[in-house]
């Protein structure tokens, strides 16, 4: 479902917003909800990252009591589920009940959930809204959004999710976003290693890259990581790969997803042979060095290994 944005109907039920990590995803989704009309504040340890904003009509500050004053919804976006419970529970110390929180930082079920009882037990409102599309999607608001809670306070989200998102799905009570976001990317941390070992293969046996992308993207091997994220430059002049590699979505956090996966996995008795494959991969991957590079970097761990 999808409705036009109106600004002064936006502004009038939600008043402000504080936005929690103004990184690689949260600054443009913050930015793109600023453009909306909404009063925009931020919140962010790093400096730079709070100037950018600070650039794009955003109020934003190193002090969390300063950024998440007066608003009505707190939106974060965190590399991990102990960074989200500690924002929450000191912004629930600030503002009032009601409040609505939205964390759209890929953390772990189980942290979702308490988080889930933690606000309901207090009188505040929470999802969880993890999304799939990368800075790509974020800026161009086409993510997805994988969301997890009560029918009430999706309801109250969905305008402010209807900015950002070309999709909207509701999974089912909170937790549900991250099981289907874990899922999700067990997926794409497979294809994106056997999309490399495809062109590694193609291009040992004398197949342009370009050629190699007209045929297999028109064909039943198409997908994400080869039409986005092509991990050989040339053939996708928006991918990280002509841009050294530079994210996008990190390696270190990939590689966050697929641990996140594999207690999942433990915990269900689940087999995933490839999917743990891959998380050995892209462990090593960024032991090397390599965490800060874009996921699609890996083609150039499997490229040594096949030179060796």
């Amino acid at each position: 479902m999808s409705t036009p944005h109106d600004p002064n109907r936006l502004s009038a039920q939600e008043p402000a917003l504080a936005f929690i990590g103004l990184g690689h995803m949260g600054l443009p989704m913050a930015t793109n909800l600023a453009k909306a009309g909404l009063k925009v504040s931020g919140f962010d340890v790093v400096e730079e990252a709070c100037e950018k904003a600070r650039g794009n009509g955003i109020d934003a500050s190193a002090d969390l009591t300063k950024a998440v004053e007066g608003a009505t919804v707190v939106w974060t976006m965190l590399p991990n589920g102990d960074l989200v419970r500690d924002t929450i529970t000191k912004a629930m110390e600030l503002l009032p009940e009601g409040t609505l929180f939205i964390d759209s930082s890929t953390i772990s079920v189980v942290d979702a959930q308490e988080l889930g009882k933690l606000t309901s037990e207090k009188g505040y409102y929470f999802i969880d809204a993890p999304v799939s599309g990368g800075v790509v999607g974020a800026s161009a608001g086409t993510l997805a959004f994988m969301v997890g809670g009560g029918e009430d306070a999706i309801q109250r989200a969905y305008p402010l999710l209807d900015i950002l998102g070309g999709s909207i799905t509701h999974c089912g009570a909170v937790g549900s976003g991250q099981t289907v976001k874990i899922c999700n990317n067990l997926v794409l941390g497979v294809q994106q290693i056997v999309v490399a070992e495809s062109m590694i293969l193609a291009d040992r046996l004398g197949i342009d890259p370009k050629t190699y992308m007209e045929v297999v993207s028109n064909s039943t091997g198409s997908c994400w990581a080869l039409t986005k994220n092509c991990p050989v430059p040339g053939p996708v002049p928006e991918s990280p790969a002509n841009h050294d590699y530079q994210p996008g979505y990190a390696s270190a956090l990939m590689l966050k997803d697929l641990r996140l996966a594999k207690e999942v996995l433990e915990q269900t008795g689940t087999t995933a042979n490839m999917g743990m494959q891959a998380w050995q991969m892209y462990e090593t991957f960024c032991e090397q060095g390599n965490a800060g590079l874009d996921f699609s970097a890996i083609i150039r761990l499997i490229d040594e290994k096949k030179d060796g």
